[in-house]
């Protein structure tokens, strides 16, 4: 990055820190804060301070227009002190990391940015129906990082005092990481018909956690066969591995006759549909969990963007969501600062980009363009184009 394109972007960062309000979170006092400012040549960033070092917020962000605001999810009695041994931890936030660079299924440079954050959304409310049907966690504020994802941060009395082995417990649930099939099933002893001794019947409980989520997979299965022609049926069934032609048929027949009893949760109507059911659930873990960054919920220490600060790598506003407006939440429009709309700057590419942001969807050409404001700081912020000379 060149100097007239960092100097040109510290200086919008402070005029839109002068125009903007930040709300502090809980026990800010209590906080580590770190930065990383807007210099070329390097992203070191500067750390181990406390909100009494960095003066009243609003001053702070408008004198020193970072780049990049961090607070810690940990509180301590000494937040500044120069190392963690010294800072004395009195407990932290549980908080969680979505990144779409990351997700199954995202192909960064073939899939868009936009294509990016949308499977990145679907992803959070995966990890939203575990915090709040699984764990019943009622403190959570859902904060779009400004980049390429999602963080929610977990403030409930009971997650302050988890050590890190406990909230990696946390992380194998929401992942489903060691997840055993016979651990979703309930055996329940009954008498067999005919038979002299009792046998046993498995079922998937549908009351809640992975197990209600794995029948949701069976019995959806269920459905999409339930009005196909046999052969399509077949065939889909034999998709799955161990699954041939007589369990397919077998397993076919099960679901057209014990329809009721599936959908209450019993996936013993049939050894051949037992081992389909199987093969569903394993099916339903990976689809299912939430593909965290894990290494940010162990850390008790970790340090997490400020809500209502810029993101350096887009210009884009990391922004604190309520739960009723997430749904109509676009970050390549409603995130994009008001400072950076209405007017037009002039940029230079060495490559081709595409840019997608504020209703605009280009594909540029190597050379110099005139885009709005918020276009051409996404790009420089990127280190995809440099401020064009006036």
């Amino acid at each position: 990055m060149e100097e007239r394109t960092c100097a040109y972007l510290r200086g919008r960062f402070r005029d839109h820190y002068r125009r903007t309000s930040v709300t502090l979170p809980p026990e800010a006092t209590e906080r580590e804060w770190g930065y990383i400012p807007w210099r070329t040549g390097t992203t070191t960033m500067i750390r181990h301070r406390s909100l009494l070092d960095l003066g009243e917020i609003g001053d702070f962000l408008a004198r020193e227009r970072p780049r990049h605001v961090y607070f810690s999810a940990g509180r301590y009695d000494d937040p500044g002190a120069g190392s963690m041994g010294e800072k004395d931890w009195r407990g932290s936030d549980l908080i969680f990391d979505l990144d779409a660079d990351h997700l199954p299924g995202v192909v960064p440079g073939e899939d868009s940015y936009g294509e990016m954050l949308e499977t990145c959304k679907g992803a959070l409310y995966k990890l939203l129906s575990f915090l709040d049907d699984d764990f019943g966690f009622e403190e959570l504020t859902v904060v779009f990082s400004g980049g390429r994802g999602y963080h929610v941060h977990v403030r409930d009395p009971g997650v302050q005092d988890l050590e890190r082995d406990a909230r990696r417990e946390i992380v194998d649930y929401v992942r489903g990481i060691g997840l055993e099939f016979e651990e979703l099933i309930t055996r329940e002893t009954v008498a067999g018909l005919g038979r002299r001794t009792p046998a046993e019947k498995r079922t998937l409980d549908i009351r809640g956690g992975w197990s209600k989520r794995a029948h949701e997979h069976v019995v959806a299965l269920v459905d999409d066969l339930a009005d196909a022609d046999e052969e399509t049926a077949i065939d889909r069934l034999r998709q799955f591995e161990g699954i041939g032609e007589g369990k397919a048929k077998a397993a076919l027949r099960a679901m057209h006759e014990n329809r009721e009893e599936i959908e209450a949760g019993n996936i013993d109507v049939h050894p051949a549909f037992f081992s389909l059911a199987r093969r569903v659930v394993a099916e339903s873990v990976a689809r299912e969990n939430a593909p965290i960054d894990e290494p940010v919920t162990t850390d008790t220490n970790r340090l997490i963007r400020l809500p209502g600060s810029l993101h350096g790598g887009s210009g884009l506003a990391v922004q604190r969501l309520d739960r009723t407006e997430l749904e109509e939440f676009d970050p390549l429009i409603d995130a994009v600062p008001e400072t950076f709309r209405n007017h037009e700057i002039t940029v230079e590419l060495d490559e081709a980009r595409r840019v997608e942001l504020g209703g605009l969807d280009r594909s540029l050409t190597p050379g110099t363009h005139t885009l709005p404001e918020y276009a051409g700081i996404f790009l420089m912020a990127r280190g995809w184009a440099e401020k064009g000379r006036e």
